[in-house]
């Protein structure tokens, strides 16, 4: 592709499709302090048991090994805050899971706007992909990361599913980062149960809930299986802690509500889940990532119920 891209064409298309915020960043290297960080969070260990952070790692530095020719970056976000935040029965999932699963709706809308925008050259991520997303969401303007390590659009909050549109095409603009507005507020850190969120700035996968509950395939240890309260996918306590999304407006996207079957589920339906019910109730939803094993072993320790 030739021709510039147009920001302005290219936001007004995305805001179309439901996207909340678009922004455009000049493709190239993470910078340094960036690269550092992240070459430093792997080799501490603090990624955990996600292997899968360790490999590819140039191309999450250089989008120019994931495609060749970028030349700017187009990223975007999707609002999913939820209007409802539990279960019946009194269990919780984190809200970004209680819709359909966010990867095929942010790859269908990406797509759709590289159509929009006649793209032919041009490659859609949203999470499986080796890219920062969150570090592109910066250079794109749409927010900055909190002490919490989320994205925090201005005005917005931080529950937003990120996606990007690589292209190789230069953009008649591109937009400016902005600069952190956390001040001096600690309220997520106060709220993180496990101390997975430092003090000095860092984040220990091992730690966390969300790790735990959803990536983690073996026992939850006693020490942090205690801090889970009734969420069995997940963690929200950071976000729901933010200042910032006391701005959030919940979304009306009915691809990102919770279905009628999951609402109405009880502690007792909980305990008595089959696999075919699990396969059944989660069937298109990101809660598949813990896998039924892990589900049950989540609820157990919820609900304290022995093995």
């Amino acid at each position: 592709m030739n021709s510039r891209l147009s920001s302005e064409q290219v936001k007004a298309e995305a805001h179309a499709l439901g996207f909340s915020a678009c922004g455009l960043a000049e493709a190239g290297p993470v910078d340094g302090r960036h690269s550092a960080a992240f070459t430093r969070w792997i080799a501490d260990g603090a990624h955990a048991g996600m292997q899968y952070m360790e490999r590819n790692a140039d191309k999450r530095l250089d989008p120019q090994q994931l495609m060749p020719g970028v030349k700017s970056i187009v990223s975007v976000a999707l609002n999913y805050t939820p209007g409802k935040r539990a279960c019946e029965g009194g269990l919780k999932f984190a809200a970004y899971a209680l819709g359909q699963d966010y990867h095929d709706i942010m790859k269908q809308r990406l797509h759709s706007l590289a159509s929009r925008l006649g793209l032919t050259a041009y490659r859609a991520f949203c999470d499986t992909a080796p890219v920062l997303e969150r570090y592109w969401a910066v250079k794109a303007g749409l927010g900055w990361i909190g002490r919490n390590h989320q994205l925090i659009i201005p005005h917005a909050g931080t529950m937003f599913f990120l996606g990007e549109l690589f292209v190789d095409a230069e953009a008649d603009r591109y937009d400016t980062p902005l600069p952190g507005r956390c001040g001096t507020c600690h309220a997520c850190l106060d709220a993180c149960p496990t101390g997975a969120l430092g003090r000095d700035a860092t984040f220990n996968s091992s730690c966390c809930l969300s790790y735990l509950t959803i990536e983690n395939r073996g026992d939850i240890p006693q020490c942090f299986a205690c801090k889970m309260g009734d969420t069995v996918y997940g963690c929200d306590r950071c976000q729901d802690a933010c200042p910032w999304n006391r701005f959030a407006t919940p979304t009306d996207d009915p691809q990102l509500q919770p279905r009628p079957e999951l609402l109405n589920m009880t502690r007792a339906d909980w305990l008595r889940l089959t696999v075919d019910q699990y396969r059944t109730l989660f069937k298109g939803s990101a809660v598949k990532r813990a896998k039924y094993e892990g589900l049950m072993r989540n609820i157990k320790c919820a609900l304290r119920v022995k093995n």
